[in-house]
């Protein structure tokens, strides 16, 4: 499988691994991506930490409530220009908007809806794209509900109300006043910003990424040389650490590092006097997993690397 200059670029960026370890990574993966992100992280020589949140894609996510429930929806655009057009701006809040009154939760229903302005919201992005001249796509919408609480909006680097970079739902569940729940929800909506967790709890996380870590984790161990026993405790070790510092209600609250969100939650609905439970949240990033383009940077990796 060849590769490109844009894959080192990409693997760099996503890994902090220098240039020359990428290139040897993805000689050895035969060019597959994941394979090579793996293996860097396997020697060492990648951020565990880092995510896939650099990306070339623009546009906006918005983020609409109306009592016990709340939708978030990405829009994307082709350069940030075009987010900060007001009628682009108008599109997404309306769509998001649309999404929350229909309860749509696919994007070909979403377009498929009627649009306030008259039409379809797919016939309104049609003309937008007509009008703006730059290519615009609805990407994902996401709901979030709950019995009796609150849903709880957060925009981190909003562009306006409800429209930025990356928007956060928090839902709580509990007979406790909105006095309470809000200010509770706004701080987690902020950590969930942050932290990016990958699932409310370790029980939900992807199957797929539990078994890569564990991978990772026995190829560390193997090369440790300790005995067999000794290999597999590092291993149970790594994967259940991993569990911990990705799933929301084990992650440590970035306001004192020490506290679990679990914990935060518990102690909110003591002070209240009435059980709280943080039972779902949605956390959407402008352009995540959305592969970048080739820059002008990756001609620079090809020069020093030697890769046509």
């Amino acid at each position: 499988m060849a590769y490109t200059a844009a894959d080192v670029k990409n693997l760099r960026e996503r890994t902090g691994a220098g240039m020359m370890d990428c290139k040897k990574a993805l000689d050895e993966a035969a060019g597959d991506f994941e394979a090579a992100v793996d293996a860097l992280r396997a020697k060492g020589l990648a951020a565990a930490a880092k995510k896939s949140s650099r990306t070339a894609a623009e546009g906006l996510v918005g983020v609409a409530v109306s009592g016990t429930k709340g939708v978030a929806v990405e829009v994307n655009s082709e350069t940030d220009f075009v987010a900060k057009n007001d009628q682009f701006q108008d599109f997404v809040r309306k769509a998001t908007e649309v999404a929350l009154s229909t309860g749509a939760t696919e994007v070909e229903a979403l377009k498929a809806a009627a649009y306030p302005d008259g039409g379809t919201v797919a016939d309104k992005l049609t003309n937008n794209v007509a009008t703006i001249g730059e290519n615009q796509q609805l990407r994902r919408i996401k709901h979030v509900s709950v019995t009796n609480g609150v849903v709880v909006p957060y925009m981190h680097n909003a562009a306006a109300t409800n429209l930025g970079k990356i928007g956060v739902l928090v839902a709580l569940e509990s007979e406790a006043g909105a006095d309470v729940l809000e200010p509770l929800g706004k701080q987690i909506a902020m950590h969930i910003a942050a932290a990016f967790p990958l699932a409310l709890n370790a029980d939900d996380l992807d199957p797929e990424l539990i078994a890569r870590e564990r991978k990772i984790a026995s190829e560390k161990a193997a090369e440790s040389g300790k005995p067999a026993e000794v290999q597999a405790k590092m291993v149970d070790g790594a994967v259940a650490k991993y569990a911990k510092e990705n799933a929301l209600l084990s992650q440590l609250f970035v306001m004192d590092n020490k506290t679990p969100i679990s914990q935060v939650v518990e102690q909110a609905g003591k002070a209240a006097g009435t059980k709280i439970a943080l039972v779902d949240y949605v956390r959407f990033q402008l352009g995540e997993g959305i592969e970048k383009e080739e820059s002008d940077f990756a001609a620079e990796v090809a020069a020093a690397a030697g890769i046509k």
